[in-house]
């Protein structure tokens, strides 16, 4: 605590200390005001200015300081300055001294409360600032909530402090015309309780509770509203609680989480069960990376001590077949299939219907089936988790000139007997990089184009310049801020045109590759005709709803991030809303997000970066651990990369966490776990890491922390101290 924060708070105990210590507190009763009554008013007669500056004074020291009194206090207004005056004089006042308890609250107690609840806290802020204005003119309705509870708590929050002013100063005025109102007539006032009779306190009540039921009211109007044109074709029974729309990851967890708490619920995918990820992304993605690592460290076999594929080659030995390492990954997606399977889902109770969903009415969906049937079905709920597909940029030749995408590379390259000899990737992003990578690992000369000036700009400049020299050293042409123009074909040459430094240039190459991103498929299912807002992603609310409170999107195609496990995250709140949303809506929290590509060395991020905190203004600290000095890292030649944590100045709550080396995204889990449940560096250095691991690079980041914040003022008087034993 600084000296600042020290002295405040010693100025408010010393306060505390006189007003107990001098029994002040019998100058604040009510019948002490009844005996002054009229001296009070004969000074006010004599003096006015100098009686009104020191009752506000008063008022506003009592009320900062949360002493009891401010009703006695109210009374005397009314008592001295009549309804009007009184009424004006105590709003200003009481309100002044509110928001000095506010500040004093959060200049005090804020940093330290946040350090130990910051979770809490975060998911508190993120209500106070949508609704936090409604919600305290409501609290300060009803004068049964003690106001110098709400002076303090609200002192916590990010609450500005003139809304909390202005928002105060408005709720208060009710409550504080009764009590002044009370105190013109101090005579036939026999306590405080009887100030506030039954109905009175109910008519409060009733006030507080108003603006709720009124924003009920308003929501259910804007339901009825939206529902209106098909409240003709509302059915009377639903054949379904449930219709999922899509496969994949979204798709199969809400699917699952229905037939778990017994819905019946009903699963409609046109293609391939599991999508993207096991059939296009994650799953075959990953098999192709682990080859092409395993050829990479055989043709670095020296490394390790041994020989090199290379020597065995002269003689004859064909160390890579292409066509095996393809039918390896086609192999794996095979072999992790049944996970995502009909057998499977149908097992666990969920109807599966293969073919093409579209829905007619906020509670109709009719399916095409792959078979050439159809059926129509009718439901409570929907969810829409129609996933992703690559986007294909407008580039004049490309479909002439033929190309393949993280979707259909694949099934394309499996029929080739040779890895293609040379390989343009279009796209520096996570996609890109990892497959640029891995063709360049298995023998294709790769060229990689990228048109901003650096690979995986979402992260932190030196992250990508780690990623580019790894590409580089494995044989990669890298080309930032080139921009591609067109594609063209001549004599069967197949050329990509692009443009740097104001320049053309001309790239031959056999295969193409499009990875510039993905975009969420948002046609041919029905949003159109329902007009469901969409923009690059179906527009939902903090629970996933769409504008039709029954109909809800979850994974790729609600946004914002497209990794499967945040489909999966984001899966259950869409579930457990649709299911159970009558008796509680949960909304979903995206405060811990993590995610990695898996290049060479891996990256792996959670929370803020320092180019996010800049962006947003957020203030932070940084600390480094070199993964180049971690003992097992050196024993396995993967002595390369770093931690890199971000912290709140002078505390040790992270923020973000980027982490670039091998298994980055499995050492990643830790911070993930500890922001989520909001332990500080502190408790992960606290943790027994086992050696030689990886993970230690965890504990030595967190170290490093500790060490740049030691006590050194206290650290030299222990020197003195040992000094001293030493005789």
């Amino acid at each position: 605590m600084n000296l600042k924060k020290l002295l405040l708070l010693a100025a408010v105990v010393c306060a505390i200390v006189v007003f107990v210590a001098f029994d002040l507190g019998r100058y604040l009763s009510l019948d002490y005001l009844k005996q002054s009554q009229a001296g009070f008013a004969d000074l006010y007669a004599q003096r006015p200015l100098m009686v009104v500056a020191s009752y506000f004074g008063v008022y506003v020291l009592v009320t900062a300081l949360s002493f009891p009194g401010a009703a006695i206090l109210t009374l005397a207004g009314g008592a001295i300055f009549g309804l009007g005056w009184g009424l004006l004089i105590v709003s200003f006042a009481s309100t002044m001294g509110a928001t000095l308890a506010f500040l004093t609250a959060r200049f005090v107690l804020r940093d330290s409360i946040e350090a130990k609840f910051a979770k809490r806290l975060t998911d508190i802020n993120q209500g106070i600032q949508k609704d936090g204005a409604f919600y305290l003119f409501t609290l300060r309705l009803v004068p049964l909530v003690p106001f110098f509870v709400i002076n303090l708590v609200m002192g916590l929050t990010t609450m500005r402090v003139w809304v909390f002013y202005v928002v105060s100063q408005l709720g208060m005025l009710a409550g504080t015309a009764v009590f002044v109102n009370a105190g013109t007539q101090l005579s036939q006032v026999a306590s405080l309780k009887g100030i506030l009779s039954p109905a009175l306190i109910g008519s409060f009540v009733l006030l507080g509770v108003f603006p709720l039921l009124a924003r009920k009211a308003v929501d259910a109007i804007k339901r009825r509203q939206v529902y209106a044109r098909w409240v003709a074709v509302r059915p009377k029974t639903f054949d379904r609680n449930l219709v999922v729309i899509g496969g994949g990851a979204g798709g199969l967890v809400s699917a699952y989480i229905a037939a778990a708490v017994k819905a019946k619920v009903t699963l409609v995918e046109a293609h391939k069960m599991g999508g993207d990820c096991l059939n296009y992304g994650c799953v075959p993605s990953k098999a192709l990376i682990k080859s092409a690592k395993l050829a990479h460290q055989m043709r670095h076999a020296e490394r390790y001590g041994l020989n090199s594929y290379s020597r065995l080659s002269d003689e004859g030995y064909k160390p890579i077949s292409f066509k095996k390492v393809m039918q390896r990954v086609l192999d794996v997606v095979a072999a992790i299939e049944p996970h995502d399977s009909i057998e499977r889902y149908t097992g666990l109770g969920v109807e599966v219907l293969q073919g093409y969903a579209k829905i007619i009415n906020p509670w109709t969906v009719e399916i095409a089936l792959n078979d050439g049937g159809k059926q129509t079905l009718t439901t409570r709920n929907i969810v829409i988790a129609a996933g992703a597909r690559p986007f294909v940029p407008p580039l004049p030749g490309l479909g002439e000139v033929g190309y393949v995408t993280s979707d259909t590379l694949w099934d394309r390259f499996a029929q080739l007997d040779e890895v293609p000899k040379r390989l343009v990737v279009l796209g520096g992003g996570p996609i890109g990089c990892e497959l640029a990578q891995s063709f360049a690992r298995l023998g294709s000369e790769v060229i990689q184009v990228e048109m901003a000036a650096r690979l995986m700009v979402r992260e932190d400049t030196e992250v990508s310049g780690q990623v580019a020299d790894a590409l580089r050293a494995d044989g990669v042409q890298v080309l930032t801020s080139h921009k591609a123009l067109r594609c063209e074909q001549t004599d069967g040459r197949k050329v990509l045109v692009v443009e740097h430094a104001g320049a053309e240039k001309r790239i031959e190459f056999d295969e193409l590759l499009c990875a510039v991103g993905r975009v969420a498929r948002l046609s041919g299912y029905g949003l159109e005709d329902l007009g469901i807002p969409t923009q690059r992603t179906v527009e939902v609310n903090d629970y996933l709803q769409t504008i039709y409170p029954n109909i809800f999107a979850a994974g790729d195609v609600a946004g914002p991030f497209q990794f499967t496990h945040t489909a999966a995250h984001q899966a259950w709140y869409a579930a457990v809303n649709a299911l159970f949303g009558d008796f509680k809506k949960f909304k979903a929290d995206y405060s811990v997000i993590p995610w990695a590509t898996f290049t060479d060395p891996e990256v792996a991020r959670v929370g803020l970066n320092e180019h996010d905190a800049l962006a947003q203004g957020v203030a932070f600290e940084v600390t480094r651990y070199g993964i180049d000095d971690l003992d097992r890292a050196i024993a396995d030649s993967e002595a390369h990369g770093f931690v890199k944590v971000l912290t709140v100045p002078g505390k040790d709550r992270i923020l973000g966490v980027t982490i670039v080396g091998t298994h980055a995204g499995d050492l990643l889990a830790e911070f993930v776990l500890a922001m989520k449940h909001g332990l500080g560096l502190n408790k992960i250095l606290g943790t027994i890491h086992t050696y030689p691991t990886l993970s230690e690079a965890n504990k030595y980041a967190a170290g490093e922390w500790k060490r740049a914040h030691q006590p050194h003022k206290l650290l030299a008087w222990v020197r003195k101290f040992h000094d001293w034993k030493r005789g």
